[in-house]
């Protein structure tokens, strides 16, 4: 199971992007936000952004976890991605309920993510000049 945790990464970050298009498409019956407005009522922005944050942070997150995983052991890159997906999955929800909640998830998932991309540029480094 541990060498296909990359693939298990992955599709928990489809699973997290299914939610929070969940939670948009939920604020948008409970505060009244017909499509296509993405304004107008506080509660519905902050979600709304929460969505937006994610579909940000995979365009970062699944090149650098491929990166990684190409250069790395799988268990590792795997374990990071668990840790970025964990953390994603916390800021989705703190941020939901209140913008001043979501500082350490953010913070965890970049520094996952960071990591991610150091073991996936040492391993590139060493296949070009090794």
């Amino acid at each position: 199971m541990l060498l296909h945790l990359t693939e298990i990464v992955v599709a928990l970050t489809i699973l997290l992007l299914l939610v929070t298009t969940y939670m948009v498409g939920r604020a948008r019956g409970t505060y009244g936000i017909k499509a296509p407005a993405t304004t107008g009522n506080i509660d519905f922005e902050r979600i709304f952004r929460v969505q937006m944050n994610t579909l940000e942070a995979v365009v970062l997150f699944l090149p650098t976890l491929w990166l990684a995983t190409l250069h790395a052991d799988p268990r590792v890159t795997g374990v990071l991605g668990l840790i970025w997906v964990g953390a994603r999955f916390w800021f989705a929800f703190a941020y939901a309920s209140a913008a001043n909640k979501r500082g350490m998830a953010f913070t965890t998932s970049t520094v996952a993510v960071l990591a991610l991309l150091g073991v996936g540029l040492w391993g590139l480094l060493r296949v070009i000049f090794l």
